[in-house]
């Protein structure tokens, strides 16, 4: 019976120290400068479906000003770390990731404006 006890103890320990995972969805909006040749607006970070090594693409709201796209993924995190792009180019070079903090409710919209914080 004593290593039933330890047993069921262990698990519920176990199993307890697990952390829930939630469906996010986040809506960004980037506006760019005017002036720049651009081919590509793209969204890169931390977690599935992001990845640093290759952008989501955005789709052009308003010619060469305003993109936006539409991410959704699991997480047990309350907060996405990115970076946006054009033509593959990193903003915010040498200075933090940007933080996504999730709202409460499952979509976050996110704006933001290119390379400032």
């Amino acid at each position: 019976m004593k290593n039933v006890t330890i047993l069921c103890l262990f698990i519920w320990a176990f199993v307890s120290c697990v952390q829930p995972i939630y469906q996010k969805t986040i809506v960004c909006t980037l506006s760019v400068p005017s002036g720049l040749n651009i081919k590509t607006v793209g969204i890169r970070g931390e977690g599935n479906p992001l990845s640093w090594d290759k952008d989501i693409l955005l789709t052009e709201k308003i010619s060469d000003s305003l993109y936006s796209v539409t991410v959704t993924g699991k997480t047990p995190y309350k907060f996405v770390e990115v970076k946006f792009t054009i033509n593959g180019e990193f903003e915010l070079i040498d200075k933090p990731n940007r933080k996504i903090w999730f709202s409460d409710s499952d979509t976050t919209f996110y704006y933001a404006t290119f390379n400032l914080e």
